[in-house]
């Protein structure tokens, strides 16, 4: 019996099953795409926004800071900022988990920097950071290397699936990087440029906001670490920031200095500061302090140096401050250069017993003589004809010495400037009052010193010292500095007759300050020796020594300051290791402004009498 025929199935269950299946999957696509393009396009848009377009900082290239003459003394140069994109280093871009490490590897040598820290930088806590700095102000050479190696390894992963671009999230910010020239070369000036561009210190932080300029930016479409060419780009571009002229002229600082380091260094002393002032204008032509240190390398840097010690350092000045007690009983008329007065060898007054500097038998000067011979005894003397009473007296020395700008800034708006201490006069102690007078029991700052001698070289006016000519912007343009503040302090008839005192503190064979004396010149000066307050204890230790003057006395033009703290070996007098400086500095400026000696003959006022 023959088998029975087959009989195929119907087909139509399967197919409605393929066509039910088919229908789902083609349903579930529909709604992701309606999802992706209609719901969630705009998320979806701004992430490949995100991931497309790069943004990056264009720095600002900062200003130069130059001399009055327009000598550099600190200049930018090209650099770059090494950045990087966190995000192109995970495993889910690079297809590798060490992405990190091997790029780290790679990088650690060319930037000089640690290699584990470089992988937190490029591995960070927050996985959506997309900008991590690697390094700062790399000069182009680096910049080249890295991405000569970036190249090369893009062109080996397009030809050997086995390589991995592990470079390719690393890019540059054009930047720039400062640059001093002349090295410590009024570094106490300048300051310096910390790690994030900002001024450290001096000009360059007082003047940050205008040598910073303003930074731009640049936004570009990149694939792979390389930026599209075709996909357009937007950037604002960087304000490059002002350049600022100082008043500083560089080879009057270079004399200070080197002049001033050489002391410090034979004194085996602490510190020293010279200053060198025009005296009509109140412009400072050098400042310079020993120790001092090289901005373009702080590694090796001594921070106690790394400031403004002129300004920035406040001590008794000693002997140099009589000049304004002179001034205050002259100005008021308590005596004359002539007027005479007898010194005993011991004086006492309040609780103490006051000596000079020297043991001697009574000595019969003439108040010019008391300046020359400088007698702290004679001086206290002498101020106390200021008043009817010895309060009467501290309050009008006091008032001269404010006028004389003792106590308060001096003008220049300097990071760190002290402003001294000058106690009001009711709460002077018993000895304050008479050591005030000769310039023990207040506290100034080399430059506030320098400024006292200005004044009377300037005729009685006392002009703020200045330290900034002016500063061009992008555009070309030229803005002088604000004109410095003027007080007539004492008269012209005081200011002169206090030039002739001062003549005689060098010329004199008795005065105090002939180690000053400049062949053909015509020179005023003071010389100082204060028992010095020792910053670490608080204590007296040491001597602070100085000269200050001006040339030509007759026809001021200069002022010259110098300071040197604790000398401890040789001589710690003001006139021995000061007065030496004076003379070398104050001749080189003389001839560099080409300053001719005046040739009238000094006025040789007599230093003591016969009684």
């Amino acid at each position: 019996m023959p088998p029975p025929p087959l009989r195929l199935g119907s087909p139509r269950p399967r197919l409605r099953m393929v066509s039910l299946a088919l229908t789902l999957v083609l349903l579930a696509f529909v709604v992701r795409l309606l999802q992706v393009q209609a719901v969630d396009a705009s998320a979806y848009a701004a992430r490949a926004e995100q991931n497309r377009y790069v943004v990056h900082t264009l720095a600002a290239e900062r200003g130069g800071i130059t001399d009055r003459n327009g000598v550099a003394l600190a200049v930018s140069e090209d650099a770059y900022d090494i950045t990087a994109d966190p995000t192109m280093f995970s495993a889910k871009e690079l297809k590798i988990d060490d992405g990190p490490e091997q790029a780290a590897a790679l990088l650690a040598p060319i930037l000089g920097e640690d290699q584990a820290t470089l992988v937190k930088k490029l591995r960070p806590r927050n996985p959506d950071s997309r900008y991590a700095r690697l390094a700062t102000r790399k000069t182009p050479q680096v910049w080249k290397q890295i991405k000569d190696l970036k190249s090369a390894l893009a062109k080996k992963a397009g030809t050997d699936r086995t390589t991995v671009n592990v470079l390719g999230g690393v890019f540059a910010d054009p930047s720039s990087q400062r640059v001093y020239p002349n090295r410590d070369l009024a570094a106490g000036i300048l300051g310096w440029v910390n790690a994030d561009g900002r001024g450290g210190g001096g000009i360059e932080q007082q003047l940050d906001e205008q040598l910073s300029g303003k930074a731009g930016k640049v936004r570009y479409a990149q694939s792979g670490g390389r930026e599209v060419p075709t996909a357009g780009s937007t950037e604002t571009p960087a304000v490059p920031g002002s350049d600022v002229e100082l008043t500083i002229d560089r080879d009057i600082q270079w004399a200070a200095q080197n002049a001033i380091t050489e002391q410090v260094r034979k004194s085996k002393a602490d510190r020293g500061y010279v200053i060198v002032q025009d005296t009509r204008t109140g412009q400072i032509l050098a400042m310079a302090n020993s120790p001092g240190f090289d901005p373009n390398d702080l590694s090796d840097a001594d921070g106690d140096a790394m400031g403004n010690a002129s300004l920035q350092d406040a001590y008794e000045p000693g002997s140099t401050a009589k000049v304004m007690s002179m001034a205050a009983v002259l100005e008021r008329g308590a005596a004359t250069p002539l007027t005479h007065v007898v010194v005993p060898n011991r004086l006492h007054r309040g609780d103490r017993l006051f000596q000079d500097d020297i043991d001697h038998a009574t000595w019969y000067l003439t108040l010019n003589g008391v300046l020359a011979k400088s007698s702290n005894i004679g001086t206290i003397l002498a101020t106390g004809e200021l008043g009817r009473t010895q309060p009467e007296a501290n309050k009008v020395l006091y008032s001269y010495l404010r006028k004389f700008g003792i106590g308060d800034y001096t003008g220049l708006g300097f990071p760190g400037e002290t402003r001294g201490i000058l106690a009001p006069p009711h709460k002077w102690s018993t000895s304050q009052q008479y050591t005030i007078p000769f310039g023990q029991g207040f506290s100034i700052n080399a430059m506030q010193a320098a400024s006292v001698y200005s004044t009377i070289a300037n005729g009685g006016v006392r002009v703020e010292p200045s330290l900034v000519r002016g500063t061009k912007g992008a555009d070309g343009r030229f803005t002088p500095a604000p004109k410095p503040k003027q007080t007539r302090v004492v008269s012209p008839k005081t200011a002169r007759a206090l030039a002739q005192m001062l003549e005689s503190v060098v010329d004199d064979e008795q005065g105090t300050g002939i180690k000053a004396r400049i062949p053909g010149y015509r020179v005023a000066g003071k010389t100082g020796t204060a028992n010095r307050v020792d910053p670490a204890t608080g204590r007296y230790r040491g001597y602070t020594s100085s000269f200050a003057g001006f040339a030509p006395a007759d026809n001021p033009r200069v002022t010259v300051y110098c300071a040197i703290q604790n000398a401890t070996e040789g001589s710690y007098f003001g006139g021995q290791i000061c007065g030496p400086i004076y003379k070398q500095v104050m001749e080189f400026a003389l001839k560099t402004l080409q300053v001719p000696p005046t040739g009238a003959r000094a006025a040789n006022l007599p230093v003591d009498y016969k009684p």
